[in-house]
């Protein structure tokens, strides 16, 4: 139901975004417990392959930095700074 109101809207909160993914993926935090573990684990490789694609995403809009468009160049730009403030 969730899920069908954040379609029906398409400006959604990024805090809702987030946890409709954690939702649909599952747990990731390690408990200790090594039949939990796996699953956890399993969770946290299918996030990691979420994020990549994601992460594709903004990079192919970060090629637009320097285009003389404005709203390319805009959004290029916000993607590339994006880029520029994660970690090594």
């Amino acid at each position: 139901m969730l899920i069908v109101s954040i379609m029906m809207n398409k400006k959604v909160d990024s805090t809702i975004l987030h946890e409709v993914i954690k939702r649909l993926v599952g747990p990731i935090d390690p408990v200790g417990e090594t039949i939990a573990d796996s699953d956890r684990f399993d969770n946290l490789k299918m996030m990691t392959y979420v994020v990549e694609h994601l992460m594709a995403d903004i990079e192919r809009v970060a090629v637009h930095a320097d285009r003389k468009e404005f709203s390319m160049k805009r959004a290029g730009q916000y993607a590339k700074k994006f880029y520029g403030k994660l970690p090594e």
